[in-house]
């Protein structure tokens, strides 16, 4: 388990690190999962200890947004300069969002079978 932690953990590593030699304007650890889809594309499956480890982290997620939390706190003056930007931001982003994500599922709705239907190889 401690290898496929090391994994994830290297995978954001060099994410952050292209990401700050490219200077792109993404985030590292997008790159990294990027990286980490990619190697898992290449084996062909994803190994058991890699799901565990990735389980107990989705299952302890609450616990990485307390520095979050402590930002938003720590930056409250700043947060009342720019409310409405951010506002808009958040509204606009999430509409967005969701938008996107409505046009994808209609799309892939269309291509797949309604369930219970038959498959074109049966």
């Amino acid at each position: 388990m401690l290898e496929y932690l090391t994994l994830i953990l290297i995978c954001q590593l060099v994410g952050e690190i292209s990401i700050n030699l490219l200077e792109l304007p993404i985030p590292g650890p997008v790159v990294g999962m990027i990286l980490l889809f990619l190697y898992l594309l290449a084996k062909g499956a994803v190994p058991s200890a890699l799901s565990n480890v990735s389980s107990t982290l989705l299952t302890n997620m609450s616990v990485l947004f307390i520095p979050a939390g402590v930002g938003v706190m720590a930056h409250t003056t700043l947060l009342k300069t720019d409310f409405w930007p951010i506002m808009i931001a958040m509204v606009v982003s999430t509409l967005v969002t969701i938008i996107v994500t409505a046009l994808v599922m209609k799309k892939l709705n269309k291509t797949s079978p309604p369930d219970g239907a038959p498959q074109p190889n049966d």
